[in-house]
Order: structure tokens, then sequence, then C-alpha cells
């Protein structure tokens, strides 16, 4: 079987490599994890895990895109710009100029819409705007895979980086990406299927952050995901990120589709999905804009994925952002051709995913780095959720188009994290910039008086405030500190209209327990796109 093998010390010759010697064959090298992909023995991994040299062994887990391709209606437009600001921010002169952003998917066709032709903010666009220009922004490009084409023979990879950064040529601007002049980076790390493994996408991200001065890649794109099956401390695609994170580049991770899962009786919570459960990177939620330019009708969709993580109860997702039935740029593939019907016309495509979310959010990382270049990542993430949107109600429901089935979904802060983003609001902001570490803060269970703490929202080496980033009144309800942790009970989270108790999400065997862990980490439901 193939395996990752992360090494406590290195070897430096291959005599001396512990997965050598055991008849092990090295497939490709991972240095961002400080390790490698080996094919071994099954009956060495036991053996091979005592070595003192190696620090983590782990299968090459498979790892698929987080789009949901079943969906569609005519929608023009789709207001996605509008519902975050980001329409008044390109009026303004913010359009990603001069940042890279690395798009770690299925690969980017050559569109018009990703081209130089953006001239000006999107209300401004006119038909002498677009010409289709000349210069593809895909500034680099690269198979990870095999070295191969640098194509989408998917059709997500396009997709995403039209929302991260299509100028909307095709569209007088209606269709426009957040960013309309960034340069993107194209690595190809998912196949024609959507599908990939944990080593190739680690081998992305490694890229990434070779390529990162050459390209000025300040953001890392990641649309995709896969059950979580150990801690983020050891799991190899979450050290991955963190080693990205360190180098200085902000990650946006998709919380996963899962939200709708109730295999466990909980209600769609825990079904995050790795490398989103790592604290480090901005994990993103789907909204609905329900089709209006207004967002006080926004809501939830009800397959984004619910926190805490699984295993390490981390608070997920950090944000949320437009990700439903949302318009991007056509790209080649299977996804096109499986659902036609997903086809405005000849240039755009429809599609509903935390894929699509988070595409969003990495253009409006975009936006701020071309406003200030020298944000860590933690201050652009820190910055996201301040200035993120708090008005919600209290619950919501949702009916599955092709089922009929109902879901309810409730705004706590494992369903909305920090709210629904405002790039425009985080433009302006006039908020010090955070210092020290904006990792996602832990939640814990007290099973004795029922209930929960969240861990590491103040001190001096975290940024958390008891209520700058959630604010009281949404996600915590009127009466939430008590010292310096935020604490809470079955009415307060969850609001007078709560899941029946806290045995439905909180339950020892599923969440918190050693039961059933593995089974809740690997269901999967089909999702599609909500109405």
């Amino acid at each position: 079987m193939n395996v990752i093998v992360q090494y406590k010390n290195t070897p430096q010759t291959l005599e001396a490599d512990p997965v050598v010697r055991r008849g092990g064959r090295q497939l490709r090298t991972l240095h961002v994890v400080n390790g490698a992909v080996y094919s071994v023995a099954a009956k060495t991994l036991a053996d091979l895990a005592n070595d003192p040299d190696v620090k983590y062994v782990s299968p090459d887990r498979a790892v698929n895109a987080s789009s949901s391709e079943l969906s569609a209606s005519q929608l023009s437009p789709d207001y996605k710009l509008q519902a975050i600001g980001a329409d008044v921010a390109q009026q303004n002169g913010y359009n990603g100029s001069g940042v890279g952003v690395a798009i770690i998917d299925s690969g980017i066709s050559n569109r018009l819409d990703l081209h130089t032709s953006y001239n000006g903010g999107y209300s401004s666009m006119t038909t002498s705007s677009f010409g289709g220009g000349s210069g593809f922004r895909v500034v680099h490009a690269e198979n990870i895979i095999n070295g191969g084409s640098t194509d989408d023979e998917y059709g997500h990879g396009t997709h995403v980086a039209g929302l991260v950064g299509g100028n909307g040529s095709q569209s007088w601007g209606v269709y426009a990406g957040v960013a309309p002049a960034v340069n993107l980076i194209n690595l190809v790390v998912l196949n024609g299927a959507g599908a990939s493994t944990d080593s190739i996408v680690i081998a992305g991200i490694e890229r990434a952050i070779q390529l990162s001065s050459q390209y000025n890649i300040q953001v890392i794109n990641l649309s995709l995901g896969r059950p979580i099956f150990e801690s983020y401390t050891v799991d190899p695609l979450c050290q991955a990120v963190e080693a990205a994170w360190r180098a200085g580049i902000a990650v946006v991770v998709a919380a996963g589709n899962d939200g709708r899962d109730n295999s466990f009786g909980t209600d769609g919570y825990a079904t995050i999905t790795a490398p989103g459960n790592d604290p480090y990177v901005i994990t993103v939620g789907a909204m609905k804009t329900e089709n209006t330019l207004t967002t006080s009708d926004d809501r939830i969709a009800s397959y984004s994925s619910k926190g805490p993580s699984l295993l390490d109860q981390v608070v997920k997702p950090d944000l949320v952002a437009p990700g439903n039935l949302v318009v991007s740029v056509l790209g080649d593939g299977t996804l096109p051709q499986l659902y036609p019907r997903n086809i405005t016309d000849t240039n755009y495509f429809i599609l509903s995913g935390t894929s699509m979310a988070t595409g969003v959010v990495s253009g409006a990382a975009a936006l701020l780095m071309q406003q200030n270049p020298n944000l860590t990542p933690d201050q652009l993430k820190a910055l996201l959720m301040q200035t993120s949107t708090k008005n919600f109600p209290v619950s919501s429901t949702a009916t599955d188009p092709v089922t009929g089935i109902q879901y309810t979904d409730y705004y706590d802060i494992f369903t909305v994290g920090a709210g629904y983003i405002n790039v425009w609001d985080a433009l302006n902001s006039s908020a010090a910039l955070a210092s020290g570490s904006a990792a996602s803060p832990i939640a814990s269970y007290n099973s004795v008086n029922g209930t929960v703490t969240i861990h590491n929202i103040s001190g001096a080496n975290v940024i958390w405030g008891t209520n700058v980033i959630w604010g009281t009144n949404v996600i915590w309800g009127t009466s939430v500190i008590s010292g310096s942790n935020v604490i809470w009970g079955t009415n307060v989270i969850w609001g007078t209209s709560a899941p029946s108790s806290l045995n439905v999400i909180w339950g020892t065997n599923v969440i918190w327990g050693t039961s059933g862990l593995a089974d809740l980490a690997g269901g999967t439901i089909g999702i599609y796109g909500e109405q």
C-alpha cells in the first residue's frame, strides 16, 4: 500500500531510510512535511511505525473536490459580489492586481475571462472594457500529478479560478470574480474525476511555497478535502497547510459538503473535512444569496459542513461566503459533460458547494493583500472574521429540490463561524491589526454540568477577544462571558429553538468519545444545490 511517512530525523542516505530498509520504494519526497510517500508491504507497517526516526505513518488517502455538481437554475446575476461588498471594492480600485493566488485544483482552462481585459470596477464596465484582451493571467501552470497537461479535465478548477479572479469579459461584468486582476498559479492535483491523494495535494502545496517569491503567491485556495482520520497535529495534509501558513501564505480551505449527514445522529455537526480542521487555515462554509440583491434573506446552505472538528474539536468553520448556485467560468472536462443543464451559455457554468465559497474568500483575501501587502496570514484571518456580518436568524429551513427532504439549520458558531464575509468592511476597518496567532480555538464539553467551553480566546498568544470576533448578540446570545472563557448552555449558543438536547451534538460516543469515530469520519452523502 502507499503510505506517507513523516520523520523525526530525516534519513540522509537511501541506505539509512527506514522504509527502504524494510523493502519499501519511495514514490515522491514531501519536504514540506519532512517526509515522503512510499509503496510498502502492509506487514511492515507496525514495525515501521515503531522506528525511532519515524514520527507518524498514514495512508496516502483519497482527496476530492468540495463541490456539489447537481444543481441548476438560470441565474442573472447571482449577486455573490454584492453580498460581500466586492462590487463596491472594485469600484474603488481594488481588483487584486499584483497578488498571486495558487489554485490547487483540477487545472484551469484558457478562457477570456481569465485574460487581462479587465478595465474598471463592476458597475463601470462597458462594452469597451471587454475585447478579450491579451495575456492569460495564469502566470504559471504545472501538473503535479504526472507532469502532463495543465488544462482542466474536470471543470472544477476553472470555475474556482473564475470566482477568485474572473474579469466577466464574456458577460459585461455580470459574472466577474472577486479579484478580477489577480494573477493565478495553476497547480493541477485533481484528475478528470475530481479525485487525488494526500501526497499529490501536499506536493502541490510544497510547490506553491517554492514559487511564492517568484509569483508573489499570498493566497492558496484549496477547494477540496477528505474525511478526518487523525488529529490535525499529525495529519500530513494539515501539516502541509501549516507549513504554507508559516511561510507567510494564507490558506483558504473548503469546510466540506456534509452538513446534511445525520448518520450518527449529530444533525450534521462534526462533519468538517481535512485540511479544513486545521486551526491555522481559513475554513469556509457556504451561504445562499437567494437570488436577491439584499443580504437580509441570505441563508446557510444546508449541505455546508459544521464543526467542531472531529477528534480535536476545533471551532470551525471560521466564516461563510456565497457558494450556492453561483455562476463562474465554464471549463473543459467531466462536469460540463455530466451536467449540461448547469451551463448558462457557452461561457459560464453553475455549481454549488463550499468549494465555491472558498474561491470567493480567496478573492477577498487578494483584495486585502493588494491594499496591504504586509498583512500576515493571521492578521488577514482575524480581519476577515472581525468584519464579518453577524445578522442571522435563529434558524432556517431548506428543501432539497430533488428529494423534497427538508433540513433545519441553527446559526451557531459551528455553522456560520464568525459570520458572513464582508470584504468592503474589511478594507475599511479601523481596528488595529491583530498580533499573535489567529489559530481557531478549541471547544471542550463538560459532561457533568452539560456546558461547553471555548479555550484559547484570550491571552498574550492569541488574538481572540470576548466579543470582537464573534459578537455577543448573534452567535453567543446575550449572557456569555465567565472569566476568560466563553461558556454556554443549551439555550445560549443555539437559542431557544435549539436541537432537542446537547446529547444530539455532544453525545459521548459520537464526537467526544472513541466509539464510532472512524465511521463518522468516513460518512459521505450526495449533496444537491438548493433553490
